[in-house]
Formats: C-alpha cells, structure tokens, sequence
C-alpha cells in the first residue's frame, strides 16, 4: 500500500504518526475483501523503557493483530447485512472486526480509550478505502450518552474483572433491543467464563470454536453470541 495514495486528511496524521514512531501497513485478506492496517513495526519508543515481561499490564495491547480479532473480522467479512446496519466494536485496537465490517457494508464505530488509537485507525480505514466508519473515544468507566447499533463486537476486550460491570452497562445502553454481540478470546482466556456467567443474566450466550492455523500451531479461538433475553 503506497501512503501517497492516502486522502489530505489521513496523509496528515499518517505523516504526525511516523515523526514519533516506525509504521508499515499491515495486509488482511479475508476472502475478497483487503484490509490494510497501520502498524507500529519498532515497540521501543511506545514502551518507553517499560519492561512488558515484567509487568504484562503495561504491554500496549491495542498495537497487536490478536489471532481472535482475525478469527471476528473474518466472521463479520462474511456475513450479509440489510441496509443501514449499525455497528460498533469496543476497544478496536488495530480494528480489523469493524473494518472488515464495513467492507461488509456495515456503518461502523470504531472506539477506544485514546486519540492516539483512534489515529492509526482513521490511516487504516483510508488506506482500505473504507469511508462509512467513524471513530470516538470511548471510556467504559465514564461513558457518553451512547447511540444505538444493530451489533456490538469486540476482540480479546476481557482482560480486568473489574471492567465487567462497565462493559456490561455500556452494551446495555448500546445495543438496540434486537441487537446481537460477537465477542471473540483465545479460549484459554480465564476472564472470558466469569464474564459470561455475568451476561447471562440479560442474555442468551451462544459458543462456537474457531481454529487458526499459525505456523505449526493451532490457535482455539471462543465465538460468543449474545443476545438480549425478551
């Protein structure tokens, strides 16, 4: 993907972006639709001296393409969507589920807790030539009057019990009353059980298991489907 070939607005903060670290563009083919993803190539300068093998928490999560965002993406890329389909993905990080969506056909809300995030997102939507996808800053603990979309995703989200609460209100405000949420996690991941035991609650949990072949390597990755009890 040339950068020249990006629009004024998306050439500009892709030009801020590189002046503070190393970016390349990341390809995603699912099926016939291309994605293409900003990526931090060098961790050095966004780490600065922290040491994430140390201190796991400190790890800036959202610059990873996680297997489970690949495995949702591919999902959504291959789903049929009416007109006017609203979605929004939580915590979007590199957001290949949302932008696979709205490839799709979908009008897509990208968020995340930093402008920051939100930048290589507004690069990667221009770079994939995708112009129905907004982008906005979203704090589950502290969250703005929220509008009201038809689908709700998020990828490898579920790190913190303490967040459970938050995300759940979030999607309680969020999702129209016929919506549906996909969420996807490595299956080992512990948070993923306590969560779903929550949502049961107000919703009907549905599960299928998705294997990506990495290298010699299998990864397992959890589909959750949840939708609201009547």
């Amino acid at each position: 993907m040339d950068p020249q070939t990006l629009p004024a607005a998306e050439q500009a903060i892709y030009q801020r972006i590189r002046r503070q670290y190393k970016v390349a563009f990341e390809p995603l083919q699912l099926g016939s639709i291309r994605l293409n993803l900003a990526t931090i190539t060098d961790l050095e300068p966004l780490l600065e001296g922290k040491d994430p093998l140390r201190n796991p928490s400190e790890f800036p999560f959202w610059v990873r393409l996680w297997e489970a965002a690949v495995v949702l993406a591919g999902y959504l890329a291959g789903q049929q969507y009416g007109a006017g389909t609203r979605l929004l993905e939580l915590d979007a990080g590199m957001g290949a589920p949302g932008l696979a969506a709205a490839a799709a056909g979908c009008n897509v809300t990208l968020t995340d807790y930093e402008e920051r995030i939100l930048d290589f997102e507004r690069v990667s939507a221009a770079a994939s030539k995708l112009e129905n996808v907004r982008f906005s800053i979203l704090d589950w603990k502290n969250p703005p009057a929220m509008d009201r979309y038809d689908i709700i995703v998020g990828a490898e989200i579920l790190f913190r019990e303490e967040f459970f609460e938050p995300l759940l209100k979030v999607i309680r405000s969020a999702l129209k009353p016929d919506g549906v949420v996909y969420l996807a996690h490595d299956i080992r991941r512990q948070s993923l059980k306590p969560f779903l035991q929550m949502a049961e609650a107000e919703y009907t949990v549905a599960a299928s298991r998705r294997t990506l072949k990495i290298s010699d390597d299998d990864k397992v990755i959890l589909l959750n489907r949840l939708t609201p009890k009547k």
